[in-house]
Formats: C-alpha cells, sequence, structure tokens
C-alpha cells in the first residue's frame, strides 16, 4: 500500500521534472546564436591558430563556413593553417587581398603576439577594416609547464628532505623568471586580448562570444604542473569576472583533460612529460574543437571534457579533496617524498 501512495507521488514528480526539462531544451534551441549570427556570417578570431586545438577550431569554423582570421607567431604554420582553412571553407576561397598568402575576406592570417598590446590592436584595426567587427573571440594560446616549483628552483627531495637544503638566490631568481613567463603566456595574453575586443565584440556583433581554452588543472590543481594549474587558473578567474562585468557577452569556459599533441614539448620550466602518452591516451583536438564550438552556439557557459570525468572530479575536489589528490598524484606519476 506505501509503496502504491509513493508511485502515485512520485508519478507527477517524475512529468513535471521531464516536462520542466523539455521546455528548457526548447527555450535553449529557441537561443541558440546561429538563429541571430548565421554561420555564413559570422566573423571569427582564434588566437594560438598555429597549431593543437585552436588549429582544429579554424578548421571547423572554416569548414562551416564562417569568416576566420588565425593568429599565432610562427609564420610558416600560421600560413599553413590560413591555407587549410581556405580548402575547407564552401567558397573555397583562393589567394586574397594585399597579396597575403591564403588570405581573402573569409580567411587570412595574421603573425603576432598575444601577450603584445601593440600586435593586438593592430590585429584589431586589421578586423575593423576587413570585417567592420567581430563576433566570435577564441582566446586559445598558452603556455605549458611540468616540472614541481622547487624543483624548477633546483631542489630534489628525497626521503623527506632537500637537496641543497635551502634554494639559493639564483635558484630563486630562475623560478621568478620561470614564473614571469608563464604568466605572460597564460594569464597576460589573455588579459591583453580581453582588454582589447572586448569593445569591439560589444559594439559591432548582434550576439558576441568569447571563448577561453582553459585547463581542468585550472580547477583540480594537478602536482608537478604548480606554474601551469596557477596561472592557468588565473586567466579563468579572470574571464569568469569579465562574464559578470559583461553580461552582454557570452562566455565560454572550456576545460578539457589531457589532449593529444605536441603543446609540452615546449615546456617553459623544462620538464618533461610524465603522464601516460597524451598522443595515445589524450583526448583528441577535433572533438575538443568541435565541443567548443557547439558549446559558443549553445551558450553553454563551462565544458568540462570528458564531462562525466571533469565534473566528477571537479565536485569530489570540494568533498573529498585527499581522494582527488591522490588519484591526479598517480596520473602525473609523482610520488611525494
Amino acid at each position: 500500500m506505501q509503496l502504491e501512495v509513493s508511485a502515485q507521488r512520485a508519478y507527477p514528480i517524475a512529468i513535471s521534472l521531464t516536462v520542466l526539462y523539455v521546455a528548457h531544451r526548447l527555450w535553449r534551441l529557441s537561443k541558440r546564436r546561429s538563429r541571430t549570427v548565421p554561420r555564413s556570417q559570422e566573423r571569427v578570431l582564434v588566437i594560438g591558430a598555429s597549431s593543437g586545438i585552436g588549429r582544429s577550431m579554424a578548421h571547423e569554423y572554416a569548414a562551416a563556413g564562417a569568416r576566420v582570421c588565425v593568429v599565432g607567431r610562427r609564420e610558416h604554420e600560421l600560413n599553413a593553417v590560413a591555407d587549410e582553412c581556405a580548402s575547407l571553407h564552401p567558397r573555397a576561397a583562393v589567394g586574397g587581398a594585399g597579396g597575403e598568402r591564403g588570405s581573402s575576406e573569409d580567411t587570412f592570417p595574421v603573425v603576432a603576439d598575444f601577450t603584445n598590446p601593440e600586435d593586438m590592436v593592430a590585429l584589431r584595426k586589421k578586423l575593423e577594416e576587413r570585417w567592420s567587427g567581430l563576433d566570435t573571440l577564441v582566446v586559445c594560446a598558452g603556455v605549458s609547464a611540468l616540472r614541481p616549483l622547487l624543483e624548477v628552483a633546483g631542489l630534489e627531495r628525497k626521503d623527506g628532505k632537500f637537496s641543497p637544503p635551502q634554494a639559493s638566490t639564483e635558484g630563486v631568481q630562475h623560478t621568478v623568471d620561470v614564473a614571469h613567463v608563464a604568466i605572460r603566456g597564460n594569464y597576460i595574453g589573455p588579459l591583453v586580448c580581453a582588454v582589447t575586443f572586448i569593445p569591439l565584440l560589444s559594439s559591432t556583433s548582434a550576439a558576441p562570444s568569447i571563448a577561453l581554452i582553459s585547463s581542468l588543472g585550472a580547477v583540480i590543481p594537478p602536482p608537478t604542473r604548480t606554474l601551469y594549474a596557477s596561472t592557468k587558473a588565473s586567466s579563468l578567474a579572470l574571464y569568469q569576472a569579465l562574464a559578470v562585468e559583461h553580461p552582454t557577452i557570452k562566455f565560454t569556459f572550456v576545460i578539457p583533460s589531457t589532449v593529444e599533441g605536441d603543446f609540452r614539448a615546449s615546456a617553459v620550466d623544462g620538464g618533461e612529460v610524465r603522464e601516460a602518452d597524451p598522443n595515445k591516451h589524450g583526448l583528441k583536438r577535433t572533438a575538443v574543437a568541435k565541443k567548443s564550438i557547439q558549446a559558443v552556439d549553445r551558450g553553454e557557459k563551462f565544458v568540462f571534457m570528458p564531462w562525466a570525468f571533469g565534473r566528477v572530479a571537479h565536485f569530489f575536489y570540494w568533498v573529498a579533496p585527499s581522494i582527488v589528490e591522490h588519484f591526479a598524484a598517480r596520473k602525473y606519476n609523482f610520488t611525494p617524498q
């Protein structure tokens, strides 16, 4: 009898929840950004497009018909990306204005350093001249760091003791120098982009959006990634605050776990990869790119990849941090001494 009563009470609750879920999904579909900014008219700026996720996102946007400006420091790689985007574009634009290789009204490269204000302001002027504005900003550039912090300072720890016992002045200064490089690449660059392009987005787009490609390490501190995690966390917090300050712009924060590629090969601290081979076990760049673009279109705020792993790990870090820290240490083959 009690079971029947419980079932009768649960039935309307289940129906109500189902209706609410369907209504929410329909509302999200009605608000889909592509209704306001069709892909064929979307103006996309990809910072950090010469490799990795940024390169894949440029490919995906171009193949879908968007106009894409790819930005990076390596001219040869950037030209190759621009050519690839041009060939993928539905309009298959070839050549371009001004004799720039791989450039056109649909896809064009700009060699620039996103930490340099002069470079970014010059880039903004080019976008205004070519496109009269901007709809989507993708900030995907950054640097890696792969060593425990005190190891950067020249200390090794064995049996609970440091060798040498203390960090020297030179060791501390070296750590500061490396940290400056990490801060410049993972925080100053995103900051310069935000200050440079937010007014342009706000004033020229009917549905302005910004996608920050961050890292799971920004929300779950990983051992051996001290500088990387702290600087990525700082840029994530920066953009979260900006999302509150600029509610007319949709911000999407992409938070993937390990991704395939050679991103770690140029670690600013000279560290080596400690986890399982990212090219065998990491997320596929194309999958991350597609999910990121989908999230921007839907106006999603946070995108954890893999979803279940990222969300669960993030939740349990606050509920049972020691357990998550244990598994993080295993992932990075780190054994506290």
